[in-house]
C-alpha cells in the first residue's frame, strides 16, 4: 500500500499518472472547476504529503489544511500563485518548470513583435471581412523589426532567449534592463545594461519578461509609456500584473505608444468587456507562451519528477529559491 499521497489537480497524461500511481495514492481532482471551493479537496488536503498542477492560487489558509504536506509542484515557471512566506516557514518544497519553456516563450515574443510592428492580425481580419479590394497604401503600412532597438526588462533565460532571437535574427541592437548585467551575454551579442527609464526612452520595442512581484507589480504605469512614446511598441509576455491596464488602455488609446502585444493579463481569462479587445493598436493571445505539444509534455513530466523527488528525499531538479 503506498505510504504517501499525492493531489492532482491539473491533468496530466495517462503514462505520468500511471508512474505517480505506481508509487503513491493519487487522488485526481483535475476535473474539478475550483478545487479551492470543492469539499472533495478540502477534505483530502490534510492527507496530501505532495500536490501538483497549475493556475490555482493556494494560499496560507487553504496550504494549513495540509498538515502532512511535503512539496507543491507546479507546472508552470511563475510562482505568484502561491503564498511563499507560508511555504517557506513551513518547508514546504516548492517546485516549478524553468528552462524547459525557454525557447517556446522566446518564440511567443517574436510572435508578437512581428504581429504587433506589422499589424498582422488587424490586416489579416481586413481580409476575412472583405474590406481588401485594392493596393495596401500608407493607412494600412506597419513598422519593420529588423535592425531596431529591442528593449528587454527582465534579462533571464527568457529575456536572453529573446536577445539572440532579435540580435542574431533580425540585425536588432538589444539593450536590457535587470537587478544585475550580463557580461557573458553582452559580449556575446553586444548587449549593453541600461537603467529602466533610459531603456524605455531609447528603445523602439520594450519587451517586460518579468515575473510579478511587490517590486513589479504596475511596473507599466502611465508614466513608463509616456516615457516610451509615440513611435514605440510595448510587448508583455512575462506577468499581466505588472502592467497597468488602464494606463496601458489610455496609452493606446491616445497614441501615447503605437500599439501593444500581449500575452498575459490583470484577469485571465480576460474579460469580454476589456477595453483592450476594441482597440486595432493590440494584439491579444490568450496567455499561450508555453502551449505547445511539446513543451507542455516537458513540463508536466518535470513537474512529476520534481514531485517524486522531494517525497523520495532527493534533490528535485528544480526547486524554486525560498528565502529562509
Amino acid at each position: 500500500m503506498p505510504s504517501k499521497t499525492v493531489l492532482v489537480y491539473k491533468s496530466l497524461d495517462d503514462a505520468l499518472l500511471e508512474r505517480l500511481r505506481a508509487r503513491y495514492e493519487v487522488r485526481d481532482f483535475s476535473d474539478r472547476a475550483d478545487i479551492t471551493q470543492d469539499p472533495d479537496f478540502l477534505a483530502a488536503l490534510p492527507d496530501a504529503h505532495g500536490l501538483i498542477g497549475a493556475s490555482v492560487p493556494l494560499g496560507g489558509d487553504l496550504l494549513r489544511r495540509a498538515s502532512n504536506l511535503e512539496v507543491v509542484s507546479s507546472v508552470s515557471v511563475g510562482v505568484d500563485n502561491y503564498d511563499l512566506a507560508s511555504t517557506a516557514e513551513r518547508g514546504i518544497v516548492l517546485c516549478h518548470t524553468p528552462d524547459v519553456l525557454t525557447e517556446t516563450v522566446a518564440d511567443t515574443a517574436l510572435l508578437l513583435i512581428l504581429a504587433t510592428a506589422r499589424r498582422g492580425v488587424e490586416l489579416s481580419n481586413l481580409v476575412r471581412r472583405g474590406e481588401w479590394t485594392g493596393g495596401i497604401g500608407p493607412a494600412h503600412y506597419g513598422s519593420d523589426v529588423h535592425h531596431k532597438r529591442l528593449g528587454i526588462v527582465g534579462m533571464g533565460r527568457i529575456g536572453q532567449a529573446i536577445a539572440r532571437r532579435g540580435a542574431a535574427g533580425f540585425g536588432m541592437t538589444v539593450r536590457y534592463h535587470n537587478r544585475s548585467g550580463h557580461s557573458d551575454i553582452d559580449a556575446e551579442l553586444g548587449a549593453e545594461w541600461q537603467p529602466l527609464d533610459t531603456l524605455l526612452s531609447e528603445s523602439d520595442i520594450v519587451c517586460s519578461t518579468l515575473p510579478l512581484s511587490d517590486r513589479t507589480a504596475g511596473m507599466f504605469g502611465r508614466q513608463a509609456f509616456e516615457r516610451m512614446g509615440a513611435e514605440s511598441f510595448f510587448v508583455n509576455i512575462g506577468r499581466g500584473g505588472v502592467v497597468d491596464e488602464a494606463a496601458l488602455v489610455d496609452a493606446l488609446r491616445t497614441n501615447t505608444i503605437k500599439a501593444a502585444g500581449l500575452d498575459v493579463f490583470e484577469t485571465e481569462p480576460l474579460p469580454a468587456e476589456s477595453p483592450l479587445l476594441a482597440l486595432d493598436n493590440v494584439v491579444v493571445l490568450p496567455h499561450i507562451g508555453s502551449a505547445t505539444h511539446e513543451t507542455r509534455a516537458a513540463m508536466a513530466e518535470l513537474a512529476v519528477s520534481n514531485l517524486e523527488a522531494v517525497l523520495e528525499d532527493r534533490q528535485p531538479p528544480a526547486a524554486y529559491p525560498l528565502a529562509p
